[in-house]
């Protein structure tokens, strides 16, 4: 019955194929059902046309045939090699696009390129028919479907197709009259040059055919400098390809997206690195802006399977927000990555001189203040002197981890970023935690006066062991903590590098937003709330009739309740900016603001006799109604 159908659909298939001329794609999907052996890929591609065989056993799958005009491959690729699992049913997809003499097998969300796009000339391999196929087996494909139709549910060890042989201008004039405006295909998919290096060879320069509609300015030039020649010993040709709207280069990155237009130079059977002079690329392409974007290119030769764009042997040049100008020293494919989540920050390299000398600042002053209050301890009963010292060794702890972490990033890179970020997360959310801490056992002075404190070890079990608890869960999660890259919108090429939470990853995002975002808004929200309640609690009182008093009360409250951080929040024109250093200066120093608190508190005791005000490390939050009880 089901090789019924499947001949079935063929006749269907081969019906409309003859309808409508050629097939301009063709796609294979299924199941391959293993064993538990390790896995390999078994590759055997050559140039022809006679058709191809995709099969499966208990370890190995097969995908063979003679289908492409340029691209041979013969290899054998285990699953573990390309980072791929190997535990139940693997479901896979094998695409074919004759136009681009492009190959792509997709297992699970990992996509391998088994053969590159490339410009054709003559003709193209397309109109796959069905062929013999095995019978069932325990081992192999099953739940088949070709062109999203369902063919079998049954296991089978192999399926095997014969091709066609098409003349390649007439399916581009096919693909043109089915391609209608709103569709991202744009033909010619692809457009080779070929520039011929004589003995007196100066210097070339090659640019991307027009397209209707489109104006000049839109091409692709590529300047080939006269050090190439030098560089090719064996080959006197090189060869430019463009390539428009090629959907698997521009899905291959993450975090950025390449503009439409890439380039191909390549030296037959020759690898060239490390041009004296560099190979200068044009790129046009829509108003994007200028710090948003990087000159980019692929090495097949060290990651053929996958595409990989990386910034390594290319300068990117900015001539306005329409234009890309590449200068590479190598040869490959090229093309301008935008980046879609990274914004660049302005006034960095100001906001990070101010930011480690706070944390310098910060971690004096708190190391400082915890002697103090460590000194005092010991004369005196005050609980709030151990929630005191937890605010301070935390801060202490932040300023420490952040002023060493750009250090860090930049000589342990990736996999030191990996812990360090998670003990910077760490740190921060000690640091809320206390600062919460401080806000709840103010609420507990001013309107709990008769309850039972709380154990000291309580709060530090909250303080201390409580954040660490999302932390140890996200870390092993992966691609949450790392290497991040901040770039200044002055010199977007030479980003900060820090160690923090990609929160350019869903992920990582995600988690920034439960751990950090709400838990700051808790604290602000909070804090805010206590201050009122504070102030409405004391403001008839003879001392707050003195404006320094009050400033200073409410001023070293905030310091406690860690209410500057909510700054964070208010990011608006025009004073965005004005906020930015308001918000870094506040929270950075917040260490040396904490102990001027308490430094401020003992001279107003002192001022005030010993009697009045600041009597306590609490100061103004209980005034003189609590100081008894804060006491005994």
């Amino acid at each position: 019955m089901d090789n019924l159908k499947f001949a079935l659909f063929l006749i269907i298939l081969t019906t409309v194929s003859s309808d409508n001329d050629n097939d301009l794609d063709w796609n294979f999907c299924g199941t391959w059902r293993h064993g538990n052996n390790p896995l390999s890929l078994n590759l055997n591609i050559s140039t022809g046309c006679k058709g191809i065989s995709i099969s499966a056993n208990e370890s190995f799958l097969s995908i063979n045939g003679q289908i492409t005009a340029q691209c041979r491959r013969s290899e054998v690729i285990t699953f573990k090699h390309l980072g791929l699992e190997s535990g139940e049913d693997i479901k896979f997809c094998l695409d074919w696009e004759p136009l681009l003499d492009l190959l792509m097998l997709t297992v699970g969300e990992k996509k391998l390129i088994l053969c590159s796009p490339a410009s054709l000339q003559d003709s193209c391999c397309t109109d796959l028919s069905d062929g013999p196929n095995t019978q069932e087996a325990d081992y192999g494909i099953l739940n088949v479907k070709i062109k999203n139709d369902s063919i079998t549910d049954k296991t089978r060890m192999a399926y095997n197709f014969q091709a066609h042989s098409t003349n390649y201008t007439e399916l581009c004039e096919q693909a043109k009259q089915e391609s209608g405006p709103n569709k991202c295909a744009e033909p010619p998919y692809a457009h080779k040059s070929d520039v011929e290096m004589k003995e007196d060879f100066k210097g070339h320069s090659v640019t991307s055919p027009a397209i209707a509609g489109r104006p000049v300015k839109s091409n692709i030039t590529v300047h080939l400098p006269a050090a190439l020649k030098q560089a090719a010993k064996n080959v006197n040709k090189v060869t430019c390809t463009f390539f428009k709207n090629i959907s698997l280069l521009q899905e291959a990155h993450k975090t950025a997206k390449p503009i439409n237009d890439v380039v191909e130079i390549t030296v037959e059977n020759e690898i060239i690195r490390n041009l004296p002079e560099p190979i200068r690329i044009d790129f046009y392409h829509e108003a994007v802006s200028v710090s948003l974007r990087a000159c980019v290119s692929w090495d097949t030769r060290k990651d053929s399977l996958q595409v990989n764009w990386s910034k390594d042997g290319c300068k990117t040049e900015q001539s306005g927000e329409n234009h890309t100008v590449c200068q590479c020293n190598h040869l490959t494919y090229f093309t301008v990555l935008v980046d879609l989540n990274r914004q660049p920050v302005p006034h960095l390299l100001e906001l990070t001189v101010i930011t480690y000398l706070g944390c310098a600042v910060s971690l004096i002053s708190c190391v400082a203040l915890i002697i103090y209050l460590c000194r005092k301890r010991r004369r005196s009963k005050e609980q709030s002197l151990p929630i005191h010292v937890g605010l301070a060794v935390s801060l202490a702890f932040l300023s420490l981890i952040f002023f060493f972490n750009g250090v860090l990033a930049n000589v342990g890179r990736e996999s030191v970023c990996t812990w360090v970020g998670a003990v910077l997360h760490y740190a921060l959310l000690c640091s809320f935690a206390w600062m919460g801490i401080e806000v709840l056992h103010t609420f507990w002075l001013v309107y709990m006066v008769f309850t039972p404190r709380l154990k000291p070890y309580i709060w530090n079990l909250v303080g201390f062991a409580l954040p660490a608890v999302p932390v140890v869960i996200l870390a092993p999660i992966g691609d949450i903590y790392g290497l991040i890259e901040v770039p200044p919108s002055e010199d977007p090429e030479n980003p900060y590098r820090m160690c923090w939470m990609d929160i350019n990853e869903n992920k990582g995002w995600l988690a920034f937003c439960l751990t950090n975002i709400m838990t700051l808004a808790l604290l602000v929200s909070s804090g805010l709330v206590m201050l009122f309640l504070v102030y409405r609690q004391i403001r008839t009182r003879d001392e707050w009739k003195q404006n320094r008093v009050a400033f200073l009360s409410i001023w070293g409250l905030s310091c406690l309740y860690g209410t500057t951080w909510g700054l964070a929040f208010l990011k608006f024109e025009p004073i965005s900016t004005f906020i930015l250093f308001i918000t870094c200066i506040l929270n950075s120093f917040q260490g040396f603001f904490l102990m001027l608190r308490f430094c401020m508190l003992d001279w107003m005791q002192k001022q005030a006799g010993g009697s009045g005000l600041g009597s306590s490390s609490t100061g103004s939050t209980r005034q003189h109604m609590l100081q008894a009880q804060e006491k005994s």
